[in-house]
């Protein structure tokens, strides 16, 4: 039976109560990873993922899952300003159910407006390179998505 794809919200209850998470910027050319520890209160990079065909790039992120022991993914939904889908979040839609396929994990979606945009800044601010900055947005990215939703979720339990 595929994974289910459901909103944050709603795909927690599917998970356990600890457990690292796998968060996901899905571009056109790389897919930023990042993991949450077990306790799900801090998401830290793990690498960006040179796409190369949907089955390789599948089995390289459910390795990395397996790796460490992940109990869920979160993928970035690029949803425009309007909050309206576009190209783009239909492309993730499509990868997600693609996905689903190739594992029982839940898969949860998080709306990641302007998460690039902010990483961007925030390097920028850091007198990054350009150079260096395009080989790191992507991984930074599923940081600033995976954090995200980690504080959604730790605000749903009264954490915060």
């Amino acid at each position: 039976m595929p994974a289910l794809i459901l909103p944050l919200i709603e795909a927690v209850t599917h998970w356990p109560e600890r457990g690292a998470l796998v968060g996901l910027d899905l571009g056109t050319k790389t897919i930023g990873v990042a993991v949450s520890n077990a306790d799900r209160r801090l998401a830290t990079g793990v690498e960006t993922i040179q796409r190369k065909a949907f089955k390789a790039d599948a089995a390289r992120l459910l390795v990395l899952a397996g790796e460490r022991n992940a109990v869920g993914f979160i993928l970035g939904l690029p949803i425009n300003m309007d909050g309206s889908e576009g190209p783009r979040a239909q492309s993730t839609r499509a990868f997600a159910r693609n996905f689903s396929k190739l594992t029982d994990l839940a898969i949860a979606l998080w709306d990641e407006r302007l998460s690039t945009a902010a990483v961007e800044r925030e390097l920028i601010g850091m007198d990054v390179s350009r150079a260096r900055r395009a080989e790191v947005i992507d991984e930074h990215a599923a940081i600033f998505i995976l954090q995200g939703a980690l504080d959604r979720l730790a605000t749903l339990r009264g954490e915060r």
